[in-house]
C-alpha cells in the first residue's frame, strides 16, 4: 500500500490546524524530497508551556495508534510526541525555544538552501548516503566532506552566502 504525500497526510490528520497556536513548522526529509520508506513527518512547535503542549497534543492525537509523549530531562526539556496516521509516523517536537530558533529548524533551512543551490546532483548524492543508512545531517556532511560533528558542521554553514555555499558544492558534487 502506498502512503499519501506528506502534505495530504498532514491535512488529513489536521496536524497544522490542531497545533496552530504553537507555531508549527514542518521539517525533516519529506519536504526536502529526501525521505525513505521509513521516514517520519517532523513538526517543530514553540511550546513555552510544555504541560499545555502535552495536553493539546494528547487531546488532538492521543487516540492514534502508537501515540506516546515524553519530555526530555535536559536541553530545555522539550516534549516529543509520536503517533501513526495516514501511513506515516508523525513526530511532534515542542520546545520552549521559538520554532525558527530551534536547531532542527536551522538544520532544515540550511539543507533547503544547499539543495536549492546543488540541485538534483546534490539530492542524488545525499540520497545515496541515506540509503546506506546515514541520517540526513551526516549524509550532507559526508557528501560535502565536512569534518567533525555533522550537526555542528552544518550549522557552521548557516551564515555563509549562497555564493560561498555554491563554491563548496562545486567541488563536493563535481
Amino acid at each position: 500500500m502506498t502512503r499519501p504525500h506528506y502534505l495530504d497526510a498532514l491535512h488529513g490528520v489536521g496536524v497544522l490546524s490542531s497545533l496552530a497556536r504553537f507555531d508549527p513548522h514542518v521539517a525533516g526529509t519529506p519536504p526536502l524530497g529526501l525521505d525513505l520508506a521509513d521516514s517520519d513527518i517532523d513538526v517543530l512547535c514553540h511550546a513555552p508551556d510544555p504541560k499545555e503542549f502535552t495536553i493539546a497534543v494528547r487531546a488532538a492525537f492521543g487516540n492514534h495508534p502508537g501515540f506516546a509523549a515524553r519530555q526530555w530531562v535536559s536541553g530545555g526539556r522539550p516534549v516529543i510526541a509520536n503517533f501513526e496516521a495516514e501511513g506515516w509516523t508523525f513526530e511532534l517536537f515542542g520546545s520552549r525555544q521559538p520554532t525558527e530558533e530551534q536547531i532542527g529548524w536551522r538544520h532544515f533551512r540550511i539543507e533547503q538552501r544547499l539543495l536549492s543551490i546543488g540541485g538534483e546532483a546534490l539530492r542524488t548524492l545525499v540520497m545515496d548516503e541515506r540509503r546506506k543508512g546515514l541520517k540526513t545531517e551526516p549524509a550532507f556532511a559526508a557528501v560535502l566532506h565536512l569534518s567533525g560533528n555533522p550537526y555542528e558542521a552544518l550549522l557552521r554553514l548557516e551564515t555563509w552566502s549562497d555564493e560561498a555555499l555554491a563554491d563548496v558544492l562545486s567541488w563536493s558534487i563535481a
